[in-house]
């Protein structure tokens, strides 16, 4: 009797903590959604022009030979925005820790092949995630002010980010994607605002910071 007193009881606590840990979850999503939602534009007529663009990172490819639309997308939005005049620059971060894998490099090549100047653009190579991308963009290229693009649900993240450090970030919304891919990435997403918190409340700093480089005016 005893043991299956204790089994129910452990059993209800299992139950309510990985119920109390989904309400979390979802409570602290939904906040940065909505806290975020103001800053984000869709519209090039509305959207303020900034001096720079963020460009957030992701892989030309998601397997041999298939295209990841999430990175053409974001090709594409920062594109219209610059070309739009919108901003002057483009500031394209990601990650490049492998020889043979360099997101800077493949979106400036991709960005140039589009019509963007290659002197207007700047590499980062040391965004390996948002918050670094993000807090990289003030102390290394000195903007305080700047628009980030990427799909929705990513930009809510970065402007997330950047107004809770002090940095007045704008997104713009690329266009988004839908089917299988795009719901792995959302609850990838979810765990990684979790990880934004974290970062916040414990001061985390960028796996790298180094020499500031300096935009013209």
């Amino acid at each position: 009797m005893m043991r299956r007193w204790w089994q129910k009881k452990l059993s209800k606590w299992i139950v309510g903590s990985i119920l109390t840990g989904f309400v979390l979850l979802l409570t602290g999503y939904f906040i940065v959604s909505v806290y975020s939602h103001r800053y984000l534009y869709q519209s090039l007529t509305e959207i303020p022009a900034n001096k720079c663009g963020l460009v957030l990172g992701t892989s030309k490819y998601v397997s041999e030979g298939t295209e990841n639309l999430f990175y053409r997308y974001r090709i594409e939005a920062a594109v219209r925005l610059y070309k739009s005049k919108k901003v002057r620059y483009l500031i394209v971060s990601g990650d490049n820790r492998y020889r043979n894998y360099n997101e800077p490099v493949t979106m400036q090549k991709d960005l140039v092949d589009a019509g963007v100047p290659a002197d207007r653009i700047y590499l980062d190579y040391a965004g390996f995630r948002t918050f670094d991308s993000v807090i990289r963009c003030r102390e290394i290229f000195g903007q305080q002010k700047f628009t980030i693009i990427s799909q929705p649900f990513h930009n809510e993240r970065a402007v997330f980010i950047a107004r809770l450090k002090g940095i007045d970030a704008i997104g713009y919304n690329a266009r988004e994607v839908s089917g299988i891919p795009a719901w792995k990435v959302h609850l990838r997403e979810a765990g990684a605002r979790i990880r934004g918190y974290f970062d916040l409340l414990f001061g985390s700093q960028p796996h790298f910071l180094g020499k500031k480089i300096t935009i013209p005016e």
